[in-house]
């Protein structure tokens, strides 16, 4: 087991300062003080630094993406050595466009290799188009069997999807939710937004026209313009959840988007922010000529968090739910993205000018004063 002492913890709640004990990858148990006893292999002591739980990343391209470009542009698989860097514990990995060369078999056995290497990997199951892509043969199927599938992803709003009709959405939105409730998990439809003017509208027919509940509905890039931001406030306040990029192109820094969103009367629970990391974005010149590729960063949700306690005033708890317990909430993904007693062991420690120094992922120490003390398989 492991004790850790003298903790300013924020949970994300600030709690002040708190010793916690560890043992097995779970959160044994926390209080003001806790003894060290001989059973106790291991205390640790984090006196100065400030905890939170460990980020969670609910979009991000683990086992690569891109390929838009041609074959140069598809990018590798993520690292571990690169998600623990920026605090990321728990990542949800799904497809882009290309869905012949990439499949959602690779990205289930990325998701493994990630728990197997230290980290928790977690997948939505197909990917831009409405033909799904799946493990089992259906969407309800992966739900219902496949560990690591939370739910299912599709495109709108954009020329690279397939324009579903609300059918064909609907008939997506009843396998996860029912497919979730079989395999006791809350079930999720994250949908790509694109550019297109038509925007949300079709999420707001499922909802209006057809009941369905709001909960089951996930729609990300919702900063990359502004019209497409102010319609998804609307949708935010009828209870629905929206995600933010923090890793890719948008209308105005993330961060505040956040504060305008919260301006605007949007409850801070209604938002997370993801990275949108490791998909392949352009390179142009002054002209705006493409010249090649760069992986997109998988950084920013830390930085962008930061940036609203820095220069936002937010507080920090408010901040970091944004990354820790917003997104498992919206995810369904249990036992994550906050500090209490029966939780997973995720923590990321901080200085008080929040550099990032060490980070634990189930318990095990994988980084300490900004030195990595796990590194992955090929590395």
């Amino acid at each position: 087991m492991l004790l850790i002492k003298n903790a300013l913890v924020f949970a994300p709640e600030a709690l002040g300062q708190q010793d916690i004990l560890v043992g097995g990858g779970k959160i044994l148990a926390m209080d003001e003080q806790i003894e060290p006893h001989r059973a106790f292999q291991n205390v640790w002591d984090a006196e100065g630094k400030i905890m939170t739980p460990g980020l969670i990343d609910q979009h991000i391209h683990i086992a690569g993406a891109g390929g838009t470009a041609g074959f140069s542009s598809r990018t590798p698989d993520i690292t571990v050595e690169e998600l623990v860097r920026c605090g990321t514990t728990t990542a949800v990995g799904l497809l882009a466009t290309d869905g012949v060369t990439r499949t959602v078999q690779a990205l289930y056995a990325k998701a493994k290799a990630l728990d197997m290497e230290g980290l928790t990997g977690y997948m939505l199951t197909s990917h831009f188009d409405i033909h799904p892509q799946t493990l089992t043969g259906s969407i309800q199927g992966d739900m219902m069997f496949i560990d690591k599938v939370l739910g299912c992803k599709v495109a709108i709003s954009d020329v690279r999807s397939a324009y579903p009709t609300e059918r064909e959405l609907l008939r997506h939105l009843k396998d996860v939710r029912v497919g979730g409730q079989l395999g006791n998990k809350k079930g999720i439809l994250h949908l790509h937004l694109g550019n297109l003017t038509t925007q949300l509208d079709i999420l707001f027919k499922m909802v209006k026209d057809y009941e369905f509940p709001i909960e089951t509905i996930s729609p990300t890039h919702v900063g990359r313009t502004e019209s497409l931001f102010e319609q998804s406030l609307e949708f935010a306040k009828m209870g629905g959840i929206i995600d933010i990029t923090t890793g890719a192109s948008q209308y105005t820094p993330p961060w505040k988007s956040v504060m305008y969103a919260l301006e605007q009367g949007v409850p801070l629970d209604r938002l997370t922010f993801s990275s949108d990391g490791n998909t392949a974005l352009a390179k142009r010149d002054e002209t705006g000529k493409r010249i090649g590729s760069y992986r997109a960063p998988f950084d920013r949700n830390l930085e962008q968090v930061i940036a609203l306690i820095q220069q936002g005033n937010m507080s920090v708890s408010d901040a970091f739910s944004l990354i820790t317990i917003h997104p498992a909430d919206n995810m369904g993904i249990p036992n994550k993205g906050r500090i209490q007693a029966g939780f997973d062991a995720d923590f990321c420690l901080f200085d008080e000018d929040f550099q990032l120094l060490d980070v634990f992922a189930n318990g095990q120490l994988m980084m300490e004063n900004q030195q990595m003390i796990v590194k992955g398989t090929f590395s």
